[in-house]
């Protein structure tokens, strides 16, 4: 099973820099972007819900479960 993280995705879509979202955010462009690469082993709700909101998104759009079978 996996994880895949589809920030970048939704930052495409959105328009918005790496740099302005983390500005935004207040969280490190470090941090953001091993979050963005899929490489994050957690993500506190808290920061998953000011992505989400700042974005316009929901988690789902962010975030996608996919089985190792398919």
């Amino acid at each position: 099973m996996a994880i895949i993280v589809n920030l970048d995705v939704v930052m495409a879509k959105r328009k918005i820099s790496l740099g302005e979202l983390s500005e935004k955010l207040d969280i490190t462009q470090a941090n953001l972007s091993i979050l963005k690469t899929g490489k994050a082993k957690a993500i506190r709700f808290s920061t998953l819900e000011a992505i989400c909101k700042l974005l316009e998104c929901q988690p789902g759009d962010i975030l996608e479960y996919k089985d190792d079978e398919e």
